[in-house]
């Protein structure tokens, strides 16, 4: 049986290792043949490895000792530790944790920082504490972050739960909460919001990390974000603002969801004097045909030695650095005294992973667990989570207020990822919009039941003119049930799909639902096996891929799930109207535009 990888190193064992390491007793393990990836000395170097129990017991010159009951002849190979996923969600790969882990570990990620805010959103602190239960005993380490925005942006949307203060308290002092997970209120920062100043105190307080989520914070916003206690940030754009926010002493997450961004910030990176050890790496959302596919963190790393940084530096920014930033000597490094948490690569630059060794045991080998890990989805799992009725097809009508026939001009969601105000002069027939050419409507229906769910319609110009309707209920961070289309009747089926099903993803076309991925827990999460649930999500993207013309960077399937995140600047519908995490502005989308009837800053003041 695979242990867990947080088997705790007794006294015995580290005595058995202090014996082994002066050669009075046998290695239970020696590892030989190999190169060492020496991430703290930045060097490769011949070291076999002996191993007691799950800690490495002594590195030493290749051919020196011979005494162990087991040899792995790993000639020919290379060995780095085992990676530290900095930053992610479980859920954006439709995963509980004994799944993600039987992909991911296989692929060498043995440690992750799991921000599980998706189902606090939807649960509350009941939500983190399911995320915990089901993170005990696997072959990866699970350190889950507590969610500090929930809801992300308060006032301008509505999730199923609120975190203040008291709550992140709760957290922090689990054992297995390594700190305060991103902290997306930026706009509550900034101006000192008695909710998130105590939010983040608390974190202090605690003596553990407080993770960021700095978009588009730069200049004197940037350091007074970071001046208010935040040390880390994930959100780079670009080569510029990943300088300013190194030089601003936080730890820069990299992450591999933003593929565009990494080629600019590797020759940033190759430009500086040395490499800043305030750098780390992370996946933050993959979905599950992606990670299936391509294992996660390996991918990332792989990216970033194609794009020209050295592999040492890839892996460094992914084991020693990240175990620094957790303040936690016993990973991050191949040495004596630390855990034997070990991968072995056939291919330095291809990042291509052979074999992992958890706990001081070999536990995949060619991308496969050795043993099958045990899937637990008990019955109280968390389930039933949208509370909605059905909608018919009128509910998806954009209705301006006081208007029945004529011209009117209505706010618009400008833009996919990068998003702007904008507005727009549509005709109105009977009390209902005409949709204008190259526009979609965007609808979000509150599920939690704490509100009517009735959808808020708004009006979208950066999808182009979908040929059908894709909704989905992981729609951060709210969590409501999102729904993007042109036909009120595919807005309808898809969104009844969902309400049918208690929550997932869903493609129609022509009035009928063509493709459904369930993700029956919490609306999140799928209860199929890794491989099935990568399959489905492929046969849904291909359905998606048929009614709507993506354009990369930002006009691209994952973008429907995020065109909702209200803490970030600029318009995002939300269940509550149109919203603005820059300003703190909320607008009715169905209020006709008049002069000074909005903000100054937004279109259409």
């Amino acid at each position: 049986m695979i242990p867990a990888i947080d088997t705790p190193i007794t006294a015995e064992t580290r005595r058995a290792a202090v014996r082994a390491a002066r050669g009075e007793a046998p290695f239970d393990l020696l590892l030989t043949g190999a190169t060492l990836v020496d991430v703290a000395l930045g060097e490769l170097r011949p070291a076999d490895i002996g191993i007691t129990g799950g800690l490495i017991a002594s590195v030493h010159p290749p051919g020196t000792r011979r005494d162990a009951t087991e040899v792995h002849d790993l000639s020919g190979r290379f060995l780095a530790p085992g990676f530290v996923d900095s930053h992610l969600h479980f859920e954006s790969s439709f995963m509980a944790p004994a799944d993600y882990a039987s992909v991911v570990v296989p692929h060498g990620t043995l440690t992750t920082v799991w921000d599980p805010h998706e189902l606090a959103n939807v649960l509350g602190v009941p939500g983190v504490r399911w995320a915990v239960e089901r993170s005990r005993g696997l072959p990866l380490r699970v350190l889950v972050a507590a969610p500090s925005c929930v809801p992300s942006a308060p006032g301008l949307e509505l999730a199923g739960a609120e975190i203040g203060p008291e709550e992140m308290a709760e957290m922090l002092a689990w054992p297995e909460v390594s700190g305060v997970a991103e902290v997306m209120d930026m706009a509550g920062v900034l101006s000192g919001s008695p909710r998130m100043e105590g939010i983040v105190a608390a974190g202090m307080a605690a003596g553990k990390n407080v993770n960021g989520h700095a978009r588009d914070l730069i200049g004197p916003a940037l350091q007074a974000y970071a001046a208010a206690g935040v040390t880390s940030d994930h959100e780079i754009m670009g080569p510029e603002d990943f300088l300013q926010k190194l030089r601003a002493g936080l730890t820069v997450e990299l992450r591999g969801s933003h593929d565009a961004v990494l080629p600019g910030v590797v020759a940033a990176i190759n430009a500086l004097p040395a490499l800043p050890p305030n750098l780390v790496t992370c996946t933050d959302d993959i979905f599950p045909d992606e990670l299936v596919e391509k294992g996660g963190l390996r991918d990332t790393l792989a990216r970033l030695v194609r794009y020209g940084l050295p592999p040492i530096h890839a892996l460094k920014m992914a084991t020693l650095h990240a175990a620094l930033r957790l303040k936690r000597d016993d990973i991050g490094l191949v040495g004596p005294g630390r855990r034997a948490e070990i991968v072995v690569l056939s291919d330095l630059p291809g990042m291509v992973v052979e074999r992992v060794y958890v706990a001081g045991r070999l536990a995949a080998r060619d991308g496969t667990m050795l043993e099958p890990l045990p899937r637990d989805l008990p019955a109280d799992s968390p389930r039933d989570t949208v509370r909605i009725p059905p909608q018919p097809a009128s509910a998806f009508t954009l209705r301006p207020h006081g208007v029945r026939e004529g011209q009117v001009r209505l706010p618009v969601v400008g833009g996919a990822r990068v998003v702007h105000w904008a507005e727009m002069e549509v005709t109105v027939r009977d009390g209902v919009a005409v949709l204008p050419p190259g526009h979609a409507f965007i609808a979000i229906l509150h599920r939690h039941g704490r509100r009517d769910p009735a959808p808020v319609v708004c009006l979208a110009d950066g999808w182009g003119e979908p040929r059908g309707a894709i909704a989905t209920t992981i729609s951060h961070d709210n969590h409501n049930l999102l729904v993007i289309g042109r036909d009120p009747a595919d807005l309808a089926a898809a969104a009844n799909a969902l309400i049918a099903c208690g929550g997932g993803m869903a493609v129609a076309r022509g009035g009928v639902a063509e493709a459904v991925m369930p993700l029956p827990i919490a609306g999140l999460l799928a209860e199929t096996p890794p491989d099935e649930t990568a399959a489905a999500f492929a046969r849904l993207r291909a359905a998606a891929d048929a009614v709507m013309d993506w354009k990369p960077p930002f006009r691209v399937f994952r973008g429907v799930t995020g065109i909702s995140l209200a803490c970030n600047p600029g318009p995002h519908p939300t269940d509550l109207g149109i919203s603005d995490g820059g300003t703190g502005v909320l607008v009715d989308p169905a209020e006709p535009l008049r002069a000074a009837s909005l903000p100054e800053g937004v279109a259409g003041a």
